[in-house]
């Protein structure tokens, strides 16, 4: 059962059974003769549904803008071709005999677990069928690290109290590198890694794939990699307190001072700011932003995947009324262009902005981001996923390119 729950759903004999599975059922529904006109019928309506299709990702990403990304020319692609395909099978219900209804009935599944998987294998999101079926990854800490050699490094889940927040936060996960499991680890930097919105702490692992590519920079380094803290800045996944302290819950006092306070108790870190970067992907780029550009006194170096040029939760009016009390003016605080500008200039802060090359939104936001830092006195690098849209694939990238960087900026290439 193990075996099965961890098979890939992004790659591999499962994904490929099920679209081939899936193909064969849709040829043996076209694969008759029809006269002329009726044939001309059902062609018609594929192509009718193919264009509902392409239309309606349209007005979903770019007019309605229900998931506040730009939706991929691929997963777009996928809803161009769901439509045609259902609109085949409903043709195919009308005028076939008992056992191709038969088939067409058993398509409609069929198509509709091959076009999630599709849009799922282009985001990136559940990359098996433990993680779609929402099961636990993850043990505790003191579980992981009990069960494993020092060879390779270990994640775990912990609890980290809201002491000063009181912020209603799920269970972090903690990254410990093989050079942070020895009897006299060295004080090694650290990374508080925020997940998009939404979602929870085990993404960055389960679809960033964070582990596996600091396993291999550790591999190559002695053993030495950053530790990597993901704590909860949502309380839900349906949840965006936008990392400022609010109605919403006080997520800005949690990460900033909850966060770095068990860390400090629980870990073998840095001591200053140099040591100690943020990161987060999309609604958590938005978060290390934020945090990171108004508390240089914690973050020596800041690494922004995705993030939105603002705080998000709906319109601007429905956010400004539920996270900042109706105050325009706080939320055009909150926004990263204005904290940089706030704390200007900057003497020692690296910032790290990574964005996806076909993620037409968030890269001219990405520049936006990258030349205000700039302006502010910050050490600037950009980071372009080439092929890559608003997705867990651009994390990996982000984060395998950024690695060197942060190694220089933390002060971790001293230490392999």
């Amino acid at each position: 059962m193990s075996t099965f729950l961890n098979t890939s759903i992004v790659g591999g004999p499962l994904l490929f059974t099920l679209y081939g599975v899936a193909a064969a059922s849709l040829i043996v529904l076209v694969s008759r003769r029809l006269p002329t006109r009726l044939a001309l019928i059902g062609l018609g309506l594929v192509i009718g549904g193919a264009a509902a299709g392409w239309t309606l990702s349209w007005l979903v990403s770019d007019v309605w803008d229900l998931f506040g990304v730009s939706l991929s020319t691929t997963t777009r692609f996928w809803a161009t071709g769901f439509f045609a395909a259902l609109a085949l099978i409903g043709f195919a219900l009308v005028t076939s005999r008992r056992w191709r209804r038969v088939v067409a009935i058993v398509a409609i599944p069929l198509l509709l677990l091959s076009t999630a998987a599709g849009v799922n294998a282009d985001f990136g999101q559940f990359t098996t069928v433990r993680t779609a079926l929402g099961l636990p990854t993850y043990d505790s800490l003191a579980v992981a690290t009990a069960g494993s050699s020092n060879a390779t490094g270990v994640v775990g889940t912990v609890t980290i109290p809201a002491t000063s927040s009181g912020f209603a936060a799920r269970s972090a996960l903690v990254y410990l590198p093989p050079a942070a499991r020895v009897a006299n680890p060295p004080a090694l930097p650290v990374v508080e890694m925020l997940s998009g919105q939404p979602g929870s702490p085990a993404d960055v692992f389960t679809a960033g794939h964070l582990a596996t590519i600091l396993n291999g920079y550790a591999a190559e380094h002695g053993g030495v990699a950053p530790i990597v803290v993901v704590p909860d800045q949502l309380g839900a996944p349906d949840q965006n307190p936008m990392c400022v302290d609010s109605a919403l819950g006080n997520s800005a006092s949690y990460l900033t001072k909850d966060v770095p306070d068990w860390i400090r108790a629980h870990l073998h870190v840095a001591a200053g700011p140099a040591g100690w970067a943020i990161a987060g992907f999309s609604q958590g780029g938005t978060c290390s932003m934020q945090l990171g550009a108004a508390h240089p006194e914690l973050y020596g170096t800041i690494l922004d995947i995705s993030g939105e040029l603002a705080p998000q939760k709906g319109s601007v009016d429905q956010t400004i009324a539920s996270g900042f009390a109706g105050d325009a003016a706080a939320y055009a605080a909150a926004a990263p262009v204005a904290v940089l500008g706030a704390h200007a200039p900057y003497e020692n802060l690296t910032v790290i902005i990574a964005v996806g090359g076909d993620d037409t939104r968030y890269l001219p936001w990405s520049q936006t981001v990258v030349d205000a830092a700039g302006t502010a006195g910050a050490h600037t690098h950009l980071i372009v996923s080439p092929g890559t849209a608003h997705d867990w694939h651009t994390v990996q990238y982000a984060w395998t390119q950024a690695l060197p960087v942060l190694a220089e900026s933390t002060g971790l290439t001293g230490l392999s």
